[in-house]
């Protein structure tokens, strides 16, 4: 199984991030698992300057944008 972090607030953005995320991983045939981090502080720790940002384990992928579920499946395969 697939660990992925969301980072953000919560807000529409981080949300539609997180769908794109588990649709890409579907296409794939992935099996992910999505951890919401919104605490700033567990934000800032992780080094992330821009939210909505996106990691793979603990490599930060996608930093302050939200990236299509056809981006993303290049993120998840790589």
């Amino acid at each position: 199984m697939m660990k992925v972090k969301i980072y953000g607030s919560g807000c529409a953005k981080c949300q539609q991030l997180a769908i794109n995320a588990e649709t890409a991983a579907r296409r794939l045939g992935i099996e992910l698992e999505i951890e919401k981090v919104t605490d700033m502080n567990a934000i800032i720790d992780a080094g992330v300057m821009r939210t909505p940002a996106l990691a793979v384990g603990d490599d930060l992928r996608v930093e302050g944008k939200v990236v299509s579920s056809e981006e993303l499946m290049n993120v998840l395969a790589d």
